[in-house]
This record gives structure tokens, C-alpha cells and sequence, in this order.
């Protein structure tokens, strides 16, 4: 069977196998990226690159079923949440498109007193990126990348995963009707070693990743080697705080949507929940309830909480994981069973620092619950993780929102609500879960020259 094939989780059928590239298919996507980044993008202005982008969300927008019921069968989202993805994706290049330009005007620079002339910093392409997605986001995560790097005048190579080769197709559809030259955006099937090649060409300025840590490393020391910037979005165990609140019911309604959206398989939704003490017991009852009443169906129908996971083997290493956890001491409050790639929401109890999965992510719709006796050992329990991407802060208090806000070590806070992304908020994270920033003002800034200009 080929690398790359769309494989229904849900059902476990093989759709569609597509050829992995040849060398030499490799070869002509660096030439081709690499010739229209000397050509076409030197040659057209910002303004017409953004008037392309806006053709892009355009066309997600018209082809939104389409692009929806792709990757319910890639990777079984929900057709619902699937929509909705199409509907993001669409919103943040729209966002590019009408904001672009601006966000890279020269910046003047005031010179020191006694200076004459006049300076400026002048943001300019670096080349041919090379974009590593992974399978959960299909459409948002190439959105994130492509969008304002195209914008800015780079290119893109995109290196999908292995399980989303007919989003990645439809993708590059998009762009070329956009009416983007060949090359401006090149779809690969590339096996790993592939990739390493294609780090190695000097033609390739930059690389940005999201997927896990092991392959982030990966990448990095590849990128490193060959001195190329890099932008790391790997993964995350956010935590969802409690200290205080004024509507229990809503509070547990949003963890539980948190939890479970995208079927548990986000990196950056809520899986360690921190409780206040005095808070803990009415919380944990109703979240458990909560939990216990929500379950997976079928993705293409539009009815379930939650969709099958990704493969049988995310399957298989959730299942896994909650079982050592639990050989390690963790109580099952509910959920922790599967058939097939459907697994149930579950909640997990007692995990202590002694067990490993105090220190993983659990990739799926499996929460684990702490008590905090006050704001500083809740603040501790949240740090006490080798991730950084998000967290989120649930209290009445504003000043103490301010404060836990601070001392949290992540890239993102969210106080007091949740599913809160939006094409202007900056993404990324700290420590393990990675490096750089995607979306916002920051999102176009990261594969920039920002040449300073001086003239006396």
C-alpha cells in the first residue's frame, strides 16, 4: 500500500492511494518553487499577491462542502466541525488578504539626536519554504502558513501527512484556480527522506513544522545543520484552571466542548483540569456527568458529540496510554474503553508525578482532574509540564486574572472562555511545545528580511 492513502477511520476502508513522488518530481517542486520565488513573486506587488489570497478564501468558501466531506473520510471530523474548519481556514486568508500589505509597510526608524537622513526597515521574502502539516487541521494549519507567507512574496513547498493526500490535493487545486503561477504553491508526496533532502537545498530558506515533538526535533536538527529558520508547532498539555466562577454549569459545559472538540485530537484544547479546592467536588461531579453523556458517532451524519479517532493506530496509543496510567495508579471515573477507532470520553483521576502520563498528552477525548488548595499550587500544577503551548483561566477575580495570566508559562491565556481562536491571535507556544508564532501580526513576520535602510 502506498504511503500516502485516505483510509476512513470510521469504517476502516481504503478510499484512495496516491504514488509517493519520485527524486526527480522532488527536484522539479524545488525548481519550480525556487523559480517562481526569482520571477513572479519579485515581479508582482503585495497588493496583487493579496488580491490572490482573497481568491483563495473565496474559493474554500464556494467549495465548502466539498473540502468538508474530504476530510470527514481523511481523518473523521465531524462533518460539522469540518465545515466549520473550511469556514476558519477561508476566514484567516481573508484576514491576509485585507491586512497583509499594511502589516508589511517600511517602518521607519527614528535616528539617534544629531543623525541626518533617514532610516527604515523594509520587510522582504526570504525564498522557498518548506511546510510540514500534520493531519488533524488539514485545511486551518496549511492556512496559517501559506497565507501570509504568500502574501509576503516566499514560496511554498508543502509536505502534508501521510493520511491527508486528498486535502492536499484539493488545496493546490484552490491555488492554481486562484489564479497563483506554477510554483507559487507545490503540493509533494514526500517520503521522510525526501524531506531531508529537500531541507539540504540551499534554495529552501525556512521550514515550518507543526506535528510532535519527535518530528520537530527531527526537522530542527535537520534545519539546524544547514543554518535554515525554523517555526515548531508541536504539541501540548494545556491546562484549564478554576479558581473561581459564577456559573458551575457553563464552566463544565465548556471544558467538556474543550475536551472533545476535534475529537480530543487538538494541541492546544484543555487536557489537564486544575481545580480549586473548594470548587473541586462540585466540578468534578458535573464534569464527570458530563463526560459519561457525551460519545462518538458517525462523522458524516452531523449527530455526535465527537467523531472516530484519526487511525487505529491513534487508537491503539490512547488506549495504551490510559492503561499504563492507570497500572501506575490513576483511577478511571469514566470512559477509558474503545471499539475499533471509536474511543469513549473519558476522565482520569490520581494521577500522580510518579506516572508517566502525568507528563504526556493524551491525544483524545481523555481529561485528567487535580485539586489546587489556592492560586499558587494551581499556578504550580499548570507550569509542572514539559509543554507550553495554551492555557486557560476560569476566576470572577480581575486582578487575580491579570496575575495567574503572568505566571503562567505558555505561549497563549485564554480567561474565561474557550474555542476563542481567531485569524488575529497569534499561535505558538513555549518550551517543548515548540518555537515562533503563526496567525496575527506576528503569523507574517516570522520568514521576513527585515532589511534595514539607511540614507544619509
Amino acid at each position: 500500500m502506498s504511503k500516502y492513502a485516505v483510509i476512513n477511520p470510521a469504517t476502516g476502508e481504503t478510499v484512495t492511494e496516491y504514488p509517493t513522488a519520485t527524486d526527480a518530481e522532488i527536484a522539479a517542486a524545488v525548481d519550480a518553487a525556487h523559480a517562481a520565488a526569482r520571477g513572479w513573486a519579485r515581479s508582482s506587488t503585495r497588493e496583487e499577491r493579496a488580491a490572490l489570497i482573497a481568491r483563495v478564501a473565496d474559493l474554500h468558501r464556494e467549495r465548502r462542502q466539498e473540502l468538508a466531506e474530504i476530510i470527514v473520510r481523511e481523518m473523521g471530523k465531524p462533518i460539522g466541525d469540518a465545515l466549520g474548519e473550511v469556514d476558519f481556514s477561508a476566514d484567516i486568508y481573508q484576514y491576509y488578504a485585507d491586512n497583509g500589505p499594511a502589516l508589511l509597510a517600511d517602518e521607519p526608524v527614528d535616528l539617534a539626536e544629531g543623525s541626518e537622513g533617514s532610516a527604515v526597515i523594509r520587510k522582504s521574502a526570504l525564498g522557498v519554504l518548506l511546510g510540514i502539516m500534520p493531519w488533524n487541521f488539514p485545511y486551518y494549519q496549511v492556512a496559517r502558513f501559506a497565507g501570509p507567507n504568500l502574501v509576503l512574496g516566499n514560496t511554498v513547498i508543502l509536505k502534508h501527512a501521510a493520511q491527508c493526500p486528498a486535502s492536499a490535493e484539493a488545496i493546490q487545486r484552490i491555488f492554481l484556480d486562484a489564479g497563483f503561477p506554477e510554483g507559487a504553491y507545490v503540493n509533494v508526496y514526500a517520503t521522510n527522506e525526501q524531506v531531508g533532502t529537500i531541507i539540504a537545498d540551499p534554495r529552501v530558506a525556512g521550514i515550518s513544522l507543526t506535528g510532535s515533538e519527535r518530528a520537530g526535533a527531527a526537522v530542527a536538527e535537520q534545519a539546524g545543520r544547514h543554518l535554515k529558520k525554523v517555526v515548531l508547532e508541536l504539541g501540548g498539555s494545556d491546562p484549564f484552571i478554576v479558581l473561581s466562577t459564577d456559573d458551575m454549569d457553563a464552566t463544565v459545559e465548556m471544558a467538556v466542548n474543550a475536551r472533545i472538540d476535534n475529537s480530543g485530537q487538538s494541541c492546544n484544547a484543555p487536557k489537564r483540569f486544575i481545580v480549586a479546592a473548594d470548587l473541586y467536588d462540585e466540578f468534578l461531579e458535573k464534569f464527570v456527568a458530563k463526560m459519561s453523556e457525551v460519545g462518538p458517532g458517525d462523522p458524516m451524519a452531523g449527530e455526535a458529540a465527537y467523531g472516530p479517532l484519526s487511525s487505529a493506530a491513534a487508537a491503539d496509543n490512547l488506549h495504551d496510554q490510559v492503561q499504563r496510567a492507570v497500572a501506575g495508579g490513576a483511577r478511571v471515573l469514566t470512559g477509558g474503553t474503545r471499539e475499533g477507532t471509536f474511543f469513549s470520553a473519558t476522565v482520569l483521576a490520581n494521577v500522580q508525578k510518579g506516572n508517566a502520563a502525568y507528563y504526556e498528552e493524551f491525544f483524545g477525548p481523555v481529561a485528567q482532574v487535580f485539586a489546587a488548595a489556592d492560586e499558587d499550587e494551581a499556578v504550580e500544577l499548570a507550569n509542572d509540564t514539559p509543554f507550553g503551548l495554551g492555557s486557560y483561566l476560569f476566576t470572577t477575580d480581575p486582578e487575580q486574572a491579570e496575575r495567574v495570566a503572568d505566571r503562567i508559562d505558555a505561549g497563549m491565556v485564554y480567561v474565561n472562555c474557550v474555542l476563542a481562536d481567531s485569524p488575529e491571535l497569534p499561535f505558538g507556544g513555549v518550551k517543548n511545545s515548540g518555537s515562533g508564532r503563526e496567525l496575527g501580526t506576528l503569523g507574517i513576520d516570522e520568514f521576513v528580511n527585515k532589511k534595514m535602510i539607511r540614507i544619509a
